[in-house]
């Protein structure tokens, strides 16, 4: 397979070439059109790229690389255009996002295709793990990562937006709601709790709730289907991949090997060199 040096040197080389780039196109756009094309025509299945820079460095808004309901008009959009058939292979690249946008992206996809294989060419982490969990299968390189799918909430602080895992706002209420009982420790929990707002602890348990609830209907529906006791199993994959305390962290990786182990379906990218 070609490395991601391999693609900067083709780029490079294309901006070097007089007249190679037509009006109003980028080097990017037209060396991942070239590939997604290829593709194409070897799987014989539509491709949607679905994808942001998350990996790039810092951004002032994660909203603006993150799963929003802005995205379900780009899905529409580029659906539309694409050939007649069921199958569609989905290349993600997200660092997740909302939970309920997640489930109407779904919700989509499946009303037009009837199978759907996810590649996880990179990382997909959070509510694109959830995404992933309704595909029919997986295709993972042995760099590819999944991520634990704690909802995440965007917290305006006092020190700038702060992305925060609903598990962990909860420990810290916990946490609070003890040490609050000892009159010194008590005022410095203050300007904390301030910024919690009054919905959102019971937004974080609702919102636990609810990814585990999408992701075991997602996997008996789909990944799992027809399989002995799937519904038991997509139950016991999802409370896997909820369970922060066997992370530790919302950004740690699952590799295909963890993921295999849970129980999904997973192909090796490697396989098919094509």
């Amino acid at each position: 397979m070609a490395t991601w040096s391999d693609v900067l040197t083709e780029l490079q080389q294309l901006q070097q070439a007089p007249g190679s780039i037509p009006p109003g196109w980028s080097p990017f756009d037209l060396v991942r059109r070239k590939y997604i094309n290829q593709l194409h025509r070897i799987t014989g299945r539509n491709v949607i790229v679905y994808a942001s820079k998350w990996t790039q460095g810092p951004v002032a808004d994660p909203e603006t690389i993150s799963i929003t309901a802005e995205d379900i008009q780009g899905f529409m959009e580029v659906i539309h255009r694409l050939e007649p058939g069921n199958n569609l292979d989905l290349i993600l690249h997200l660092p997740g996002g909302s939970a309920e946008v997640t489930e109407a992206i779904v919700k989509y996809l499946r009303s037009k295709f009837s199978d759907v294989r996810v590649f996880i060419t990179q990382a997909a982490m959070s509510a694109t793990s959830m995404l992933n969990c309704a595909g029919n299968r997986t295709v993972m390189g042995s760099h590819s990562y999944m991520g634990p799918m704690d909802p995440p909430f965007v917290l305006r602080t006092d020190v700038g937006l702060v992305v925060a895992p609903a598990h962990a706002i909860l420990e810290q209420f916990r946490l609070a709601q003890k040490q609050c009982q000892d009159p010194d420790l008590f005022p410095s929990w203050i300007p904390i709790l301030r910024q919690y707002g009054p919905a959102l602890i019971v937004q974080c348990e609702l919102a636990t709730r609810l990814s585990r609830s999408l992701v075991t209907d997602w996997l008996a529906a789909y990944m799992l289907n027809g399989k002995s006791r799937a519904k038991l199993t997509a139950g016991r994959i999802a409370k896997a991949l909820a369970k922060h305390v066997s992370f530790m962290s919302h950004g740690r990786f699952i590799s295909r090997d963890q993921a295999r182990k849970m129980g999904l379906i997973v192909d090796d990218l490697e396989a098919d060199q094509g």
